[in-house]
């Protein structure tokens, strides 16, 4: 009961700092202004290392309902960040708590990224930019054509390379997660010597 209670205070922490993180975002140049860096899931990785793959998927989960109200997406990019997202940490998670040191911290972040890269560009070809067309064209009573065609035209602003769904992928989505998972696995790996005492207690 006890480690239950813990359980559930420190994922309930943890949440609320990576909710918080997540509404502070950085555009990146030459990237699609609705790919946004946010550092949120460093935290959960914290969380992920500290407690378990399952403590991972929970914080994951509860900072992105924390953000759903607030969200201009319909919550497609509320979904996506948390299917996404627990594709890098759950991997990286797993593979560190078999045997908890620094060559499996750096194996693991290394899969997860990986991981997470795959995903990331498969769900958003085949569901998640799709179904965003849906429903930013239902929103503004235009076309699915005419929906995605903005999309492609806001990336193209950016990158000139950016013309089509496929291109949006390969300059956009893909570059973009390749910059998330280095600045967020680094930034994990130098800090959570520091912060994992506090975690384990």
């Amino acid at each position: 009961m006890q480690n239950r209670t813990k359980f559930i205070a420190k994922v309930g922490i943890l949440a609320a700092l990576a909710a918080a993180i997540m509404f502070i975002e950085t555009p990146l140049p030459f990237m699609p202004p609705f790919l946004k860096l946010d550092l949120s899931e460093i935290i959960v990785l914290l969380g992920a290392f500290a407690i378990g793959p399952l403590a991972g998927v929970v914080i994951e989960l509860v900072k992105n309902l924390i953000h759903l109200p607030f969200t201009i997406t319909g919550g497609v990019g509320e979904l996506a960040n948390f299917v996404v997202g627990c594709s890098f940490v759950v991997p990286a998670a797993w593979v560190y708590k078999r045997k908890k040191s620094i060559k499996t911290a750096i194996m693991g972040l290394v899969i997860g990224s990986v991981t997470m890269v795959v995903l990331a560009t498969l769900v958003n070809y085949f569901v998640m930019i799709p179904l965003y067309v849906e429903i930013f064209a239902d929103k503004f009573s235009i076309t699915p054509e005419e929906s995605l065609r903005s999309i492609i035209q806001s990336g193209a602003e950016k990158n000139q390379n950016i013309v089509d769904l496929a291109t949006l992928i390969l300059y956009g989505i893909i570059p973009f997660n390749v910059i998330k998972t280095i600045v967020v696995s680094l930034l994990t790996f130098v800090s959570y010597k520091r912060v994992s005492p506090i975690l384990h207690r």
